[in-house]
């Protein structure tokens, strides 16, 4: 099967590299050097996978992704020439499934999309943790209460799932940082406290009053486990 990819960099240089080589291994390549023509190929043509650069004048990859998050859950790796904590923190939140700093290898690219692609394509083995009327559905990424679906980012769905699976227990800052985002804590508490407040946000809107998720004051957060019928 030929996967569908789009290639969003400003540069044409690594624009040419990447498409050359996925073009070799059979990918059929989409291109759009700036993040207006970008969401104007994502919203017509159907896409596997993008591969999008952080840096763009106009619309950024960060500001693309939100734009994409919208519509669709395509997998979404970036790139950036700075590999900082902070950089890879900002892309995930934003809604991206993989990260990579330049420089990069093209192998690596290359495993990195198809093991997202392949990922999307799996079969479903229906793993849904469920709490009264609200279902996280751990293989399709689904937060659904009542027949509606809230829309989180990869870094929000998987902080709401690992407290889901150890419900009625408290988690430090720490602790969250090293089982859901494998960071130091050092590179940016306030991080974790934004991703905790758009998921809070994001289940009140889907269940309003339901507070499932508590803050333990000094301690963390914890999920709690709530039956409704």
């Amino acid at each position: 099967m030929s996967y569908r990819v789009l290639l969003v960099d400003d540069d044409p240089h690594i624009q040419t590299t990447n498409q050359a080589f996925l073009k070799r291994k059979g990918y059929q390549v989409f291109r759009a050097d700036n993040g207006k023509d970008a969401l104007a190929v994502a919203t017509t043509a159907a896409l596997d996978a993008v591969v999008l650069d952080v840096d763009m004048p106009g619309l950024d990859g960060i500001t693309v992704c939100r734009y994409l998050r919208e519509v669709s859950q395509v997998p979404i790796i970036f790139l950036s020439a700075y590999d900082k904590a902070d950089h890879r923190v900002q892309g995930l939140m934003a809604g991206g499934d993989d990260y990579m700093g330049k420089p990069y290898s093209l192998v690596e690219l290359e495993l990195r999309l198809r093991l997202r692609i392949q990922g999307k394509e799996r079969p479903q083995l229906n793993h849904v943790l469920t709490f009264g009327r609200l279902e996280i559905d751990l293989d399709l990424r689904e937060v659904r209460y009542e027949g509606r679906v809230a829309m989180l980012t990869v870094l929000e769905f998987d902080l709401l799932a690992f407290l889901a699976q150890n419900p009625n227990q408290v988690f430090s800052y720490e602790q969250l940082y090293n089982e859901v985002w494998k960071t130091p804590i050092n590179q940016g508490l306030h991080n974790i406290q934004v991703c905790m407040a758009r998921v809070r946000q994001k289940l009140d809107q889907l269940c309003p009053g339901m507070d499932y998720i508590q803050t333990v004051r000094g301690k963390g957060y914890r999920f709690r486990d709530i039956h409704y019928l």
